[in-house]
């Protein structure tokens, strides 16, 4: 039996790649590719694949918001498949039902194994990124905080952080002040690239 798959990245040379390496599984098809978060779950419908291995990092969604998009289609499980292994990522991933997660520079022939256990309805994990997810604990911000450091890591001022999230600039403020104390950073800046660095944005 062949295992149908979707691979969303938006580096293309990387989809090409692990495309062709996949591919050259005698059980494994690559039915379908996109470059975008927002491709994938019409892309899952019409090519309905049986695994979908989705980057972290993509425009449009980002590969967690596509894997919680994917759970009101039945029958395709998802492994992420990232360069970026940060803790916060896993967890979050997991949270929105991803049955797998792996960093891009696993060697193929476990690559394929990782997608054969997700299609048989196993849990893959790295297993050094699982020890480091233990240790590191849940994101101590607050869904709101994490909007508003989100908001904050494109530069703006309070004010237009405020627009964009309809919030007042005393909210904004409150919820920024709040992130750079549970995050122990001293500036914004630093909060936001602490919490992105944790996987928590």
């Amino acid at each position: 039996m062949t295992i149908r798959l979707l691979i969303a990245d938006d580096q293309a040379l990387v989809r090409g790649a692990l495309a062709a390496l996949l591919d050259l599984e005698p059980d494994l098809e690559v039915v379908a590719e996109v470059g975008r978060g927002d491709e994938v779950l019409e892309a899952v419908r019409t090519a309905k694949p049986d695994v979908a291995l989705l980057d972290v990092e993509m425009p449009g969604l980002d590969g967690i918001e596509a894997a919680a998009a994917l759970r009101a289609v039945p029958g395709v499980r998802v492994l992420m498949v990232t360069t970026f292994g940060r803790p916060g990522y896993l967890r979050r991933a997991m949270e929105a039902g991803a049955a797998g997660f792996v960093v891009k520079d696993t060697p193929a022939a476990q690559l394929a194994d990782a997608v054969r256990r997700v299609h048989q309805g196993l849990r893959v994990v790295d297993p050094s990124l699982a020890a480091e997810t233990l240790v590191a604990g849940t994101s101590p911000l607050t869904a709101r905080e994490s909007d508003v450091l989100r908001a904050a890591r494109a530069g703006g001022t309070v004010a237009d952080v405020a627009r964009e999230l309809h919030l007042s600039e005393g909210t904004v403020r409150n919820h920024l002040s709040a992130a750079i104390g549970k995050t122990g950073a001293r500036t914004r800046a630093e909060a936001a690239r602490i919490a992105l660095d944790n996987g928590w944005l």
